[in-house]
């Protein structure tokens, strides 16, 4: 998903991405809230800079609800403040400034994907180990009973 409140960014970065990826865009923070409510969502990238919501307001909001997307700032200022919170409020995977680069941008969404496909596949292993742990320990519980 990529947030921004110029159209004209949401419509480029669409026609440059179409083909290879699923898509889905959002002009603004609260559009992106109900988006992500009715569609699974592996990668978020959104523009620092919007009105009502920034970008790592944004993100912030969403840590609870929506822990597994991998998140992505862009931004067409350097502004440093506005990074180091993206970090540390919105636990951001890159940062990228604005105007994006296009092959820079499509090699982090890849590394973006690989992170959150690791993260998906370590839960369902931790998840099979605990029903591991969970069959052993009624199978000894069983073994002393009898």
């Amino acid at each position: 998903m990529y947030v921004d409140d110029e159209m004209n960014n949401l419509i480029s970065f669409k026609a440059v991405f179409r083909i290879k990826y699923n898509i889905l865009t959002a002009i603004s923070g609260e559009e992106a809230i109900k988006i992500l409510k009715n569609n699974m969502v592996n990668i978020i990238i959104t523009d620092q800079r919007m009105p009502q919501m920034t970008g790592v307001e944004f993100l912030e909001s969403i840590l609870d609800e929506f822990p597994d997307p991998i998140r992505i700032l862009l931004t067409g200022y350097a502004d440093m403040n506005a990074v180091i919170d993206a970090v540390n409020k919105g636990k951001i995977f890159h940062y990228l400034t604005k105007p994006w680069n296009e092959e820079e941008l499509d090699m982090t969404i890849t590394r973006a994907f690989d992170v959150y496909r690791q993260k998906i596949e370590e839960r369902e292993m931790t998840n099979k180990l605990s029903l591991s742990n969970e069959q052993l320990e009624f199978l000894l519980r069983q073994k002393l009973l009898s």
